[in-house]
């Protein structure tokens, strides 16, 4: 009986979480308006690049999105995965990297992770030499970094501090110096193909990073993007920000 019970309090809560974002989307956000993504029952983590969109369960299961339909990936359990120009990534609940090649998530050796592209804490990246993946340290300790192939990187350290580099050499992982971006503390960062930067604080509010420029790259102030509900991750490409909220929905907005 209390399993029984334990059920249907879990399908109470997604009935009132779904009536929020009905909510949401009849209320709007400022400028931008937000409505229910395709559903994927407990998302954890989404990415979306070159007009990709993959995710995460719960259960450590993978999918991509197509047309308004999410398919699974593989069979490999992983916790977070990411898509772009340097393709799509994994990092397994082993901690182990994975990369998708010609459809097959395959291991990448050298390295584990706890989050992708990070190493217990310490941030790495990888260069390429003939078939083989080496990873060379970056230097700084983050819990999650993203970066764009021409508008920089950006990560969070251990102590949800957000800091910022402008370039990154691919062919040996130089760095031009990682800059402290002052004003909110946060749990994970992702910049866009375009440049385009959004975070989510520790009180799982959303924020954009504006006034970035070619003579400030690090932008100039942090704007809030309302949301009526809790967000844990967030990810943005071709205009539109893909949010999970903490109970597990998934909400698209557009500007």
């Amino acid at each position: 009986m209390e399993i029984i019970q334990t059920h249907k309090q879990r399908d109470n809560m997604k009935t009132v979480a779904a009536l929020l974002l009905v909510l949401c989307y009849l209320a709007g956000s400022h400028a931008w308006n937000c409505r229910e993504g395709p559903r994927l029952s407990s998302i954890t983590q989404i990415d979306a690049g070159l007009g990709k969109v993959v995710a995460v369960n719960r259960f450590n299961q993978a999918f991509v999105l197509i047309g308004t339909r999410w398919y699974r990936l593989s069979s490999v359990s992983l916790k977070h995965i990411s898509v772009g120009p340097a393709g799509m990534w994994g990092a397994s609940n082993t901690n182990r990297v994975y990369k998708s090649v010609a459809g097959n998530m395959l291991q990448s050796s050298g390295i584990y992770y706890y989050y992708f592209h990070v190493n217990k804490c310490s941030l790495y990246c990888p260069t390429c030499s003939s078939s083989l993946i080496f990873w060379s340290s970056l230097g700084r300790a983050m819990r999650y970094y993203s970066c764009s192939p021409n508008n920089g990187c950006w990560g969070v350290d251990t102590s949800f501090r957000v800091y910022f580099t402008q370039r990154i050499v691919p062919s040996n992982c130089g760095n031009s110096g990682w800059l402290y971006v002052a004003g909110q503390s946060m749990t994970m960062i992702e910049v866009g193909t375009d440049g385009s930067v959004f975070g989510v604080n520790r009180s799982g509010q959303v924020f954009q990073r504006i006034g970035i420029s070619i003579r400030l790259p690090q932008g100039s102030a942090w704007r809030s993007v309302p949301m009526c509900m809790s967000i844990r991750h967030v990810s943005y490409d071709l205009g539109r920000l893909w949010a999970v909220t903490t109970s597990g929905l998934l909400m698209q907005c557009t500007h």
